[in-house]
């Protein structure tokens, strides 16, 4: 097998690359069989519960992996169709290792693997994925056991009821203002076309949908919901049908981004904060993780709120780390994945949404006024920028902001630049993309104008690299 496939295909948090090219259902098999022998040394238990996106190669892939897992004598569990967090929420209630067949947002000429160790525990490069990879290359040795069986599975009602279970039975129930609420939905074609039917079906609102139809192919548009383009079908929604919520998910439904009434963009940072003060009002002084590139608002919420902020790098398996480190009630990132100690640590995009909503229905406010107290700064968005080097666009920028006063740094995910003069105060992080030559731009500052004028600066000294 082909050392420079699997180098591409093997990235920080999972497996993923371009169907028939780099992802085959050779490489699923192989991949399916060093799984199991990973998880056998990890004294994991020995059947693999596999769940599979609306993506046309999925059932494939899925197939050859279950065939692998059970070339050394594991079983597996296939549950079709599902969510990411669908899995993940699988993986805790059978206490079994799992795997989810899904290329999340790319396009549809993509397609992965996301792994995880029994009740939902994460799998990044650190903690198995190069060890697999290694296993990939050596090849698997022949089993000393009977082969495993398959057997199938559907565990949607069984979700559903799980994420009601996490509220109070009336949170639902109750009318918005005196009205019915009404929901607006973008699936993009992905698999929040399955599961929020199940879910909102529960939820005393009026739905108003788009691109419900699973369609791998993304013939609407990308299920991307972080880049701005990707929103504007469903903003249009929000407005035209007098929507009180919008929400819109990527293509394996993880992670959910919304917008008010007015149809416009709410920060995941806002989110974070609200969901965390919702979290800490029935469980204070707990720990909250938050990313370094959200925004300042979120720790100072976290502590008013009577909770303890801790600051992550980005990546879900270090949200999950830290969760686990200090035994953290939520944790938050600003490209929308939002984790749960009552989801076994994971992401759940779907139950990040049924906060929102279940806020909206005890506050009675319309969004834009209940998310109004946790916006306190303006923010860039993530902005990219192609580089020949990021260690030296980093450097000539570290070099630039240390000739100023008043300016801290701070290197735990990039490079953190923060100027604490009164008056002026506003911060930066500048970070590398794990897979591409780029630099990730975040910026925020209390005036609108300063955000912009920090960002433009930043941006002028990468373009003269």
């Amino acid at each position: 097998m082909a050392i420079e496939v699997l180098d591409r295909i093997f990235k920080a948090y999972d497996i993923r690359g371009l169907v028939d090219e780099e992802i085959t259902e050779d490489i699923a098999f192989a991949i399916g069989s060093s799984f199991a022998l990973f998880l056998m040394k990890e004294r994991e238990p020995a059947t693999v519960v596999i769940g599979e996106d609306m993506r046309p190669s999925s059932p494939l892939l899925a197939e050859a992996f279950a065939d692998g897992v059970n070339s050394q004598g594991f079983d597996a569990i296939r549950i079709g169709l599902c969510s990411t967090d669908g899995l993940y929420f699988a993986s805790g209630k059978l206490n079994l290792p799992g795997a989810m067949f899904t290329a999340s947002h790319n396009p549809a000429a993509y397609n992965g693997i996301k792994l995880c160790k029994s009740q939902a525990r994460p799998i990044g490069q650190e903690s198995g994925l190069a060890r697999i990879k290694a296993q990939v290359i050596e090849g698997a040795p022949l089993p000393h056991r009977a082969l495993g069986k398959v057997s199938t599975r559907n565990l949607l009602d069984d979700y559903v009821d799980y994420l009601f279970s996490l509220f109070k039975s009336e949170a639902f129930s109750g009318s918005f203002a005196g009205r019915q609420l009404t929901i607006g939905v973008d699936a993009g074609n992905g698999m929040g076309g399955y599961t929020a039917p199940a879910v909102l079906s529960r939820v005393n609102a009026k739905v108003e949908s788009l691109y419900f139809d699973l369609d791998g192919t993304f013939p609407n548009h990308e299920a991307n919901p972080i880049d701005a383009k990707n929103m504007v079908d469903l903003q249009e929604l929000v407005r035209s049908k007098k929507c009180d919520i919008g929400l819109a998910f990527d293509g394996d439904a993880d992670r959910c981004f919304i917008v008010d009434e007015r149809g416009e963009l709410v920060s995941p940072s806002a989110m974070t904060a609200l969901i965390a003060s919702r979290e800490l009002a029935l469980h204070p002084d707990s720990a909250v993780i938050y990313n370094l590139i959200c925004s300042q608002a979120v720790p100072e919420i976290i502590r008013e709120s009577g909770g303890k902020p801790i600051r992550s790098r980005v990546g879900h398996s270090f949200i999950k780390g830290l969760m686990a480190d200090h035994d953290a009630i939520f944790g938050g990132e600003h490209s929308g994945h939002f984790y749960f100690k009552n989801f076994w640590r994971a992401d759940s995009g779907m139950l990040a949404a049924l906060h929102v909503i279940a806020a909206l229905l005890e506050n009675g406010q319309p969004l834009s006024e209940l998310i109004a107290p946790f916006n306190r700064y303006h923010l860039s968005g993530e902005i990219n920028t192609k580089v020949a080097d990021t260690s030296e666009s980093i450097a000539k920028v570290r070099t630039h902001f240390a000739s100023l006063p008043s300016i801290e740094f701070d290197e735990l995910d990039g490079l953190t630049v923060i100027n604490t003069a009164a008056g002026e105060a506003w911060r930066f992080n500048l970070r590398p993309s794990n897979t591409e030559p780029l630099l990730r731009l975040n910026a925020e500052a209390r005036d609108a104008g300063q955000m912009k004028a920090i960002s433009s600066q930043v941006l002028d000294l990468l373009k003269s690299q």
